[in-house]
């Protein structure tokens, strides 16, 4: 999947029948976000906690404990996914921690 392949797919998720130009809303990227982690087959789980949703199955309330370092780990390849997509080139590497501009 290369940028304009996200570019389009990200349109058709984000405004079904949209004209360019159109305003994204946040709920549109959020299920942008949650449609692009099926790529990366990351646990439905791990993808609503990151999310900010509570748990909904017995499981998931009851007995499933997710570190922090568990979640990062997880968002950290959908970054690297994403940007990769969109041919982004990104040293997480470099200067952990700060916030850096990407082109």
């Amino acid at each position: 999947m290369n940028a304009g392949a996200i570019a389009a797919y990200l349109q058709v998720l984000l405004l079904p029948g949209a004209r360019p130009g159109e305003v994204l809303t946040l709920h549109g990227l959020r299920r942008s976000f949650k449609s692009l982690t099926e790529w990366l087959k990351i646990p439905a789980g791990v993808v609503v906690q990151i999310m900010g949703h509570k748990p909904s199955a017995t499981a998931e309330k009851h007995y499933t404990v997710r570190p922090l370092d568990l979640l990062r780990l997880h968002h950290e390849r959908i970054e690297a996914w994403v940007l990769e997509q969109a041919g982004v080139s990104f040293d997480r590497t470099a200067e952990p921690g700060k916030l850096r501009v990407v082109a």
